[in-house]
């Protein structure tokens, strides 16, 4: 019981630091996040709102994008809120069950957008390679339901991540080098053996990460081989087209979150605002990119979103 006990050993309150050693510069910082993080949360928010209002995009593709878009707002949320009070207000200040809970969704929202990735890689495949029965195997029942199983193996995957670091003694030390609790973060604080916090954080990124893209590649070989059996190249480009958007939305997902993964844990000859900008950078690009990807390379969805942009614009300036 004393593991989960606020002792003199376990601080009740952490301070985040933001950005190690550009403190000075962190207000000119907020800019671009703030910049970043509010096309995201528009971008994100146009989508769920076209989709929801226009019959026509009540479709299976569709639906995925709307899982992706909630997912993409979690992340953002879950971290940038709390930076812009450290840049703005100084206010660096973060309870120990804030600070866990903040731990615990941000790698659960992770988890589960790598789940829904898998899950639009596999959309892909049936979409290519079976299009006579695609609107049989992947139904909106059934892609709530994958939608759920993927946010379900988040939930237990990420929720030991807190406790492991509940019971860890930190000796009075409050301090962590960082705009947001992430998980190794918090463990490199603590003054007890953080050995198993390590191992933990490596099996979950080579199980969830590893597992999903190994999926991912699996479903575009069968993409692959399937588009070069056929003859025509008008119908290769029209494959191509279908699959673009998703491989640039995996691409901006998986390399920022490895990158910023591995180098916590192997880059110890970075800089630590390398470090902390890095983590920042995967927690802002792909919400923010996502929207923009599928904006673009989507006709459907692009098309939906003119209008109602128009509409937007009509309504403000008739007024």
């Amino acid at each position: 019981m004393g593991a989960f006990n606020l002792t003199p050993s376990v601080p009740s309150t952490f301070i985040l630091m933001g950005i190690p050693g550009l403190e000075a510069a962190q207000l000119w910082i907020s800019i671009p996040f703030t910049m970043s993080y509010f096309i995201g949360l528009l971008g994100n928010v146009m989508v769920l709102f076209v989709v929801g209002k226009e019959q026509t995009l009540q479709k299976p593709m569709y639906l995925l994008l709307c899982m992706l878009a909630l997912t993409d707002f979690g992340i953002s949320t879950s971290v940038i809120p709390k930076a812009l009070c450290i840049f703005w207000f100084n206010l660096k200040g973060i309870t120990v069950n804030g600070c866990l809970t903040q731990t615990f969704f941000l790698h659960t929202f992770f988890a589960t957008q790598s789940a829904i990735l898998v899950t639009m890689a596999f959309d892909r495949y049936v979409a290519i390679c079976n299009p006579l029965r695609y609107a049989t195997i992947l139904t909106n029942t059934r892609i709530a339901k994958l939608g759920f199983l993927g946010l379900t193996r988040a939930v237990l995957f990420m929720l030991p991540g807190p406790l492991l670091l509940r019971r860890l003694p930190f000796c009075g030390n409050r301090i962590i080098p960082h705009t947001y609790c992430e998980h190794m973060a918090v463990a490199k604080i603590s003054c007890g053996d953080i050995t198993f916090n390590k191992t933990y954080g490596l099996v979950i990124t080579f199980v969830v990460i590893g597992l999903d893209l190994t999926l991912i590649v699996l479903s575009y070989g069968l993409i692959t081989r399937a588009v070069l059996r056929i003859s025509s190249k008008k119908a290769h480009q029209k494959a191509l087209n279908t699959c673009t958007a998703h491989i640039c939305v995996m691409l901006t997902f998986y390399v920022s979150c490895l990158f910023s993964s591995l180098t916590h844990r192997f880059g110890q000859g970075i800089a630590p605002h390398v470090h902390v900008i890095l983590a920042n950078l995967y927690s802002l690009a792909p919400p923010m990119l996502n929207p923009i990807i599928y904006g673009v390379k989507n006709k459907e969805l692009r098309e939906k979103l003119g209008k109602y942009t128009c509409k937007l614009g009509k309504y403000i300036w008739g007024h």
